[in-house]
């Protein structure tokens, strides 16, 4: 699949926010992130930003990229957005320890592959 400039830059920046969020909370338990008002607005913003990213992808390439989670990243962005009162910070610390690295190997896969060969 072609993707052009712009899915390409929404690809990155999905990418970096993830490597972002690792970072982020690199070394936190969730003991420490919930007891740390700063470090879980940083991280409700930069999983935002991973989410908006994800949403400005076009639907061809999200649907070239079955392995990655489309519905999910875009669906907890807009929680994060809109539904301040229901933010699940546990939740957000497990999809961070547990979903972000993998996701991360799949982007840094994607945009090799189209730094490499873009058609």
């Amino acid at each position: 699949m072609r993707a052009d400039a712009k899915d390409a830059g929404h690809l990155w920046d999905m990418l970096e926010s993830a490597r972002e969020t690792r970072q982020l909370l690199h070394g936190y338990t969730l003991g420490k992130l919930l007891a740390d008002a700063r470090t879980r607005r940083a991280l409700e913003r930069t999983l935002e930003v991973l989410g908006e990213a994800a949403n400005r992808v076009s639907v061809p390439m999200r649907e070239a990229q079955p392995r990655i989670p489309w519905a999910k990243i875009i669906g907890q962005r807009n929680v994060i957005a809109h539904g301040y009162a229901v933010i699940d910070h546990s939740r957000l610390y497990r999809t961070v320890t547990e979903d972000v690295p993998g996701l991360i190997a799949e982007l840094e896969q994607i945009v090799k592959a189209l730094e490499t060969d873009p058609e």
